[in-house]
């Protein structure tokens, strides 16, 4: 499974929604979603500031990983992006890659 950092902002309705349920109501709401999609949430936090909070989740695939993002965007409740995350292992295999390329007009 790769690991995902989900982060946006509740909007409209959907801040209203939150304000009225609370934040473990929407915790589970987020986390029954992850796991229809055959990911596992390892945490949720909210926040203050340019996003209202933020989500990591191990998801089985891209496509459901993307599945999740386009799934509240288009609810219109929320507005939410996701950045795949790499461990230090990962991001040695990725250091000893030396590709070929040429910056513009060079």
């Amino acid at each position: 499974m790769a690991k995902y950092l989900y982060y946006g902002n509740y909007v409209g309705d959907g801040l209203k929604g939150l304000l009225k349920e609370g934040g473990s109501a929407r915790r589970a709401a987020m986390e029954k979603l992850i796991q229809s999609l055959g990911g596992t949430m390892e945490c949720v936090y909210w926040g203050h500031g340019e996003y209202g909070w933020f989500c990591i989740a191990d998801m089985p695939d891209k496509e459901s990983a993307t599945s999740l993002v386009l799934t509240i965007n288009a609810s219109g409740f929320g507005d939410i992006s996701a950045v795949g995350l790499l461990t230090a292992e990962e991001m040695d295999k990725v250091a000893k890659k030396s590709p070929t390329y040429r910056g513009p007009g060079q």
